[in-house]
């Protein structure tokens, strides 16, 4: 074994022994997170409408469709009379700006929801979805009236109502 591939190989035995280590954060919580994110998914399972319900729910004193995607995708494309809050940008007091009250309906949809307009809603991985993160997100800081898009739906024949650039342009995509 030559010097560099030896060195190499002591660095990598190294980092995993160092991996094995707790290394301790008071900030972060995986196993609150995935205990948080059961209790979501529960709930989550009674919470998937249509686009009909989404658009019933919208239509209620208070309710709010909350954009979680970035700015730059919203500004592009969104769902007509939703509010943007990126999910790097969720905190207590961002989500108590946008939504108010705990009690308020909140919907919810992401890039996995639509086709037809890979540009504003690029699609991810499944278990990637934003509307997991999001939805889990809500959860956790106390938002139980949250409602999420259920199917996948193409822009060009969605019941939903859309806005942006794009859709000012007259194209999706």
């Amino acid at each position: 074994m030559r010097l560099p591939a030896l060195l190499a190989f002591a660095l990598l035995a190294g980092t995993s022994s160092l991996a094995a280590q707790q290394i301790p954060n008071p900030a972060i919580d995986m196993p609150g997170y995935l205990r948080v994110a059961g209790e979501a998914a529960t709930l989550r399972d009674t919470r998937r409408v249509s686009e009909e319900e989404f658009l019933r729910i919208a239509a209620l004193p208070g309710a709010v469709i909350l954009d979680a995607r970035s700015g730059e995708k919203y500004r592009q494309l969104h769902v007509r009379g939703a509010v943007n809050l990126s999910f790097p940008d969720i905190t207590a007091v961002s989500l108590k700006d946008v939504i108010g009250s705990f009690d308020s309906p909140v919907l919810i949809y992401c890039n996995n929801n639509f086709k037809g307009a890979s540009g504003p809603f690029p699609e991810k991985l499944a278990t990637a979805s934003l509307n997991l993160s999001t939805f889990i997100a809500l959860f956790n800081y106390g938002y139980r009236n949250v409602y999420e898009l259920g199917p996948l739906v193409d822009v060009h024949q969605s019941l939903l109502p859309f806005e942006g650039e794009k859709a000012r342009a007259g194209r999706a995509d």
